[in-house]
């Protein structure tokens, strides 16, 4: 039985887990070794802000936090603590999309519809609190699971990391409804 539920502080442990062994496990064949490895030490963590501002889910099964992900109402679209340098301002509702952020899910547990509950409660949250699109980076693995969301591709971005390693996402779009 899968619960899903509000991450907390006392998560950040279990979610520094998690993030590299989903990453290293879901992103072979769509990314290099090099750019699996980068874009963990670079992009991929937990983004605190979310867990305070108490739009990040955790899915536990077994005892264990198998899955994460989350919404938000702030301005930046994508990465972890390590990419932040600047204030996270918040977003107006009526004229910007809600982010979808940070989903990870332990290889084990993938395929099994939790990605499709972490994104139901985002879908929720976010349309409650008055957004009208939802907007988000994908990666290269990710992208059919958006699709399957309703959520169209906008852009593909290529980032360059701070160790020159190039990582491609897709910027992907949707109404909140439909």
């Amino acid at each position: 039985m899968i619960t899903l539920r509000l991450a907390t502080p006392d998560d950040l442990p279990a979610l520094h887990a998690l993030i590299p062994h989903s990453v290293r496990g879901l992103s072979q064949g769509f990314y290099t070794p090099e750019q699996i490895e980068s874009a963990i030490r670079y992009v991929f963590g937990p983004d605190t802000q979310l867990i305070a501002d108490g739009t990040y889910f955790a899915a536990q099964a077994e005892g264990a936090i198998v899955a994460c992900g989350g919404w938000s109402r702030r301005r930046t679209l994508y990465g972890g603590d390590q990419m932040k340098d600047a204030e996270d301002p918040l977003l107006d509702p009526a004229t910007e999309a809600a982010k979808i952020r940070a989903f990870f899910v332990h290889p084990d547990w993938a395929r099994r519809g939790i990605a499709s509950m972490i994104m139901e409660a985002c879908r929720a949250a976010a349309a409650r609190a008055g957004f009208q699109r939802l907007e988000l980076m994908s990666t290269l693995p990710g992208e059919p699971l958006y699709r399957a969301f309703g959520f169209q591709a906008q852009e593909r971005v290529e980032s360059r990391l701070a160790d020159g390693v190039v990582v491609p996402f897709i910027r992907m779009d949707r109404p909140i409804d439909g």
